[in-house]
């Protein structure tokens, strides 16, 4: 059996910082084997940059995963060059950078991590679900992990019964709030509709209160900041069986 650990969106600089102060403890904790972090907004307002990533693969994480805010800062796009930072695989073909996929080789095993975005309320990227069947046709490992950045629950929750059986774990993205509902779909697939977030807790979604109440109360431009404060950790551990890729526990934690 081995451990994965997978940690919901960073945000920001104090995002970062808890993750290098806390993620090794916790792999230690929980004798993590691999650990995917989604870093789509790791860096100082949005997106990813390459301090950032850095950042976050010095922490202690094996792949990064990221989600709409993939291609938010244009100086960082060489990024993708790197294997373990991935971009959601349903952005077209040939004019995006990177990849959706990055395969772990991890000697007597290897595992696959996927990234998708989902398509309701956000971007019309090509269908999740159409995308995902492609390439599970080409995976030459049982060990299949996939990060789906989705907005609607209801979307997220249809990918994790249409992946049933077929990958070993679902965790939704982006929301950044952590729900409850932590599960094996069909006896295999390890399920969470978000995983949560990474960054200050005292926030909405990781930026100030204010300025996030006045944008919906006021319907006014405001100028969003990261907000300061106490932070914390959202994510999942999994135990699976890596000969067949089948997930036999989930556990959601959140490390304050």
């Amino acid at each position: 059996m081995k451990n994965l650990l997978f940690i919901g969106d960073v945000v920001g600089k104090a995002g970062c910082n808890f993750l290098a102060r806390n993620l090794r403890r916790i792999k230690n904790q929980y004798k993590i084997d691999i650990t995917v972090v989604n870093a789509e907004n790791s860096a100082q307002g949005n997106g990813i940059t390459r301090a950032s990533a850095e950042s976050v693969i010095n922490a202690g994480a094996d792949i990064i995963t990221t989600g709409n805010h993939a291609f938010k800062r244009r100086e960082a796009l060489d990024i993708y060059e790197e294997d373990y930072i991935i971009r959601p695989a349903n952005y077209p073909q040939g004019g995006c950078p990177g990849k959706g996929i990055c395969m772990l080789d991890m000697g007597s095993y290897s595992v696959a991590v996927i990234n998708l975005s989902g398509t309701v309320y956000l971007d019309p990227l090509d269908n999740p679900f159409t995308v995902i069947d492609e390439m599970l046709c080409s995976v030459e490992t049982p060990n299949i992990f996939v990060d789906f950045h989705a907005e609607a629950t209801s979307e997220k929750k249809a990918m994790g019964y249409h992946l049933a059986g077929k990958v070993s774990g679902v965790f939704g993205t982006h929301t950044h709030v952590q729900t409850a509902d932590e599960c094996i779909l069909s006896g295999h697939t390890a399920y969470i509709t978000d995983a949560g977030m990474t960054g200050p807790e005292n926030s909405v979604l990781g930026v100030e209160i204010q300025p996030a109440v006045d944008r919906l109360r006021f319907r006014m431009p405001v100028r969003f900041k990261e907000a300061d404060g106490d932070c914390f950790m959202c994510g999942v551990v999994v135990e699976f069986d890596e000969k067949m890729g089948k997930s036999n526990k989930i556990e959601r934690i959140i490390i304050r």
